[in-house]
């Protein structure tokens, strides 16, 4: 028989060795699930992974992945902050929408004022929102010790309800002649959050998430908070003894990532996104989960898996256009990332045993 059997102490190997051995099993098992399809895997996987780094249009590409990494990367850390506490917070992508949302509203109640004010106050707004929307579940846990990941969850769905209402009422554009959705902040400068190197696809989102995650390396490495938040998550009973407070630590943490991703919809309802719609959120706040545990919860670690994440939102649309592949053959695919880097990190804290001495005595 084969047993699992616990370490002394976790494997430095399987430490770093974990996603990168997910990565090559999910290219293995995504490679059968296409071949399935009728689909040439090694097309699919040269296209997901080479072609919009080195491919025809990598030039073009290169600047997408900027786009598309800097809202996963900048919710990816907040959630890391907490996950690394034990603090569990799911709704990030409530989060991001309520970010969004709350900027947004503040830019277009001034509309068409020109003041270079605007703009950080639409920041500041964003960021609120999040934090704001996190302090729901934060606080019932807190007062009433509420599950934390089922109100953030069903909080997502509160929020999208929200968003509906914006893109068709509230916020929706009154010169658009009746379609859902508000102005486009592209045509509304003081508002807008354009690219700041022509081609490059880097906006105010991306620096702010290659910042944060500076901030949140210092933070975990040379902060007291820091130690807290590590303490708590490995040593529960040794961080109260040592005078950290659960509650407030549940309040940092949940107010931490609500307002990181509340910045994140900021920064792409005002870029990338241009505009609050119906269908604005595209599922970053989940995604950011995959991100979070493929970076090991380590900040830096995270910037590099939100630049693979990144990679395959940018080759699977390729994949989609050019070679036919269902949009949900990519998300089945982004989901078996995770699954794989759960299941091989059972390998940092166990070992396999063969135990044939144990059935041969039975």
């Amino acid at each position: 028989m084969i047993r699992l059997e616990k370490r002394a102490s976790p494997s430095r190997f399987w430490l770093y060795a974990t996603p990168v051995v997910a990565v090559l099993l999910t290219m293995v098992v995504g490679g059968v699930l296409f071949a399935l399809m009728g689909k040439n895997p090694v097309e699919v996987i040269r296209t997901i992974f080479w072609d919009p780094l080195f491919g025809e249009f990598a030039f073009y590409l290169r600047g997408q992945l900027l786009v598309k990494a800097g809202p996963l990367i900048l919710i990816a850390i907040g959630l890391a902050l907490g996950f690394r506490a034990g603090i569990w917070n799911i709704g990030a992508e409530g989060q991001y929408i309520m970010g969004a949302i709350c900027g947004a509203a503040v830019g277009l109640a001034v509309f068409p004022t020109e003041n270079r004010m605007i703009y950080p106050v639409m920041v500041i707004a964003g960021a609120f929102g999040g934090w704001a929307w996190a302090m729901i579940p934060a606080l019932l846990k807190t007062r009433f010790n509420t599950n934390e990941i089922l109100v953030s969850l069903m909080l997502v769905y509160v929020a999208e309800t929200i968003l509906a209402k914006a893109a068709t009422g509230f916020l929706k554009n009154p010169e658009g002649m009746g379609f859902p959705g508000s102005r486009n902040f592209s045509s509304y400068p003081a508002a807008a959050n354009p690219e700041l190197i022509a081609g490059s696809g880097l906006h105010w989102g991306g620096v702010a998430a290659l910042v944060t995650a500076g901030l949140a390396w210092v933070l975990l490495t040379r902060h007291i908070a820091g130690y807290q938040i590590r303490l708590a998550g490995q040593a529960p009973r040794a961080a109260r003894f040592h005078g950290v407070s659960p509650g407030r630590l549940v309040v940092l943490c949940m107010g931490l990532s609500g307002a990181l991703a509340g910045l994140a919809g900021l920064f792409e309802v005002t870029g990338p996104a241009g505009q609050i719609s119906i269908d604005f959120n595209t599922g970053y706040g989940f995604t950011a989960i995959i991100v979070a545990f493929l970076g090991r919860l380590n900040p830096l670690g995270i910037v590099l898996a939100g630049f693979l994440m990144a990679l395959t939102y940018v080759g699977g649309e390729m994949a989609a256009t050019n070679l036919g592949l269902p949009d949900a053959a990519i998300q089945v695919f982004q989901g078996m990332l995770l699954f794989f880097l759960l299941a091989v990190d059972v390998l940092t804290n166990y070992r396999f045993r063969r135990s044939a001495g144990a059935l041969g005595a039975k």
